[in-house]
C-alpha cells in the first residue's frame, strides 16, 4: 500500500458511488472527454459506459477507443 492511500485512507464505496451518480446524471453515454494518460498524453474520445465502481476500490469509465477502463479523476468533459 502506498504512502498516501495510508495517510488518506481509500474512499468509502459510499464516496466512490456518489462520484459516478454525480457524473452519470451530467453525462450521458456519448459524452465527449479528454483522458489525460501518463504515457500517450492526452487523448480525445467519449464515454462508451456509464461511470461504476469497479470492484470496490474505484470510481471509472470505459472510453471508445481506449483499452480497459479509466478513473473519473483522468477524466475532463469537452
Amino acid at each position: 500500500m502506498n504512502a498516501y492511500i495510508k495517510k488518506m485512507g481509500r474512499p468509502s464505496v459510499a464516496k466512490l458511488q456518489k462520484q459516478c451518480d454525480e457524473f452519470n446524471a451530467k453525462h450521458p453515454v456519448g459524452t465527449a472527454v479528454t483522458l489525460r494518460t501518463d504515457t500517450k498524453g492526452d487523448i480525445a474520445t467519449k464515454t462508451r459506459s456509464v461511470a461504476e465502481v469497479l470492484s470496490g476500490h474505484s470510481a471509472v469509465v470505459w472510453l471508445e477507443g481506449v483499452s480497459g477502463c479509466y478513473a473519473l479523476d483522468r477524466v475532463t468533459v469537452g
